[in-house]
């Protein structure tokens, strides 16, 4: 702030002593710190506030160097997607068209007629077409899992005869008609 050093102080306390009179300047030098006080408050709150500002306005600066690189990024994005899609619309057009020409050579009606028949086969074919299924690998000695499978298919449902000391149990077990009575 000011460049006062302590020999400058040291003259303006003499001749205030000599202005002012010793009964007074305890009061004054009161008066004068506050004075002081307030003015050095009043310049540290316009520091801070210069200070935020300058903060405020490099983060607006920040952020629409942000919004700008998120935009840039943004465009090349979109152009990369269109440029993509526009690859595969042409890829898909060069199969398209290369599919037709052997579509057209394929229909029943034209692979009869070059066959010299004489009705064309216009019915589409209805049963799929599987193609065969490998038989499992078995270790040397064992039987096959479809064998084992084709045995369980053709047991039968019905469960084995019981005992004649299990059919007495279970007939002691079910309640008789008397005791459902009462």
């Amino acid at each position: 702030m000011f460049d006062v050093g302590f020999s400058e102080m040291l003259v303006i306390a003499v001749v205030a002593l000599v202005v002012i009179g010793p009964e007074k300047l305890p009061g004054v030098a009161k008066t004068v710190g506050a004075w002081f006080g307030r003015l050095q408050r009043y310049v540290n709150d316009v520091k801070a506030d210069i200070n935020r500002e300058i903060e405020l306005e490099e983060l607006r600066k920040f952020k629409t160097q942000f919004e700008e690189a998120a935009q840039s990024l943004d465009s090349g994005f979109r152009s990369e997607v269109s440029q993509a899609e526009a690859s595969m619309q042409s890829i898909g057009q060069d199969v398209s068209n290369s599919v037709d020409p052997l579509a057209a050579a394929l229909d029943p009606a034209t692979l009869a007629a070059d066959a010299g028949l004489t009705e064309a086969v216009t019915e589409p074919v209805t049963e799929p077409v599987t193609a065969p299924v490998p038989a499992p690998m078995t270790a040397p000695g064992t039987e096959p899992a479809t064998e084992v499978a084709r045995e369980h298919e053709n047991a039968s449902t019905t469960p084995p005869p019981l005992s004649q000391a299990s059919a007495e149990s279970l007939a002691e077990m079910q309640p008789t008609s008397a005791s459902k009575t009462t």
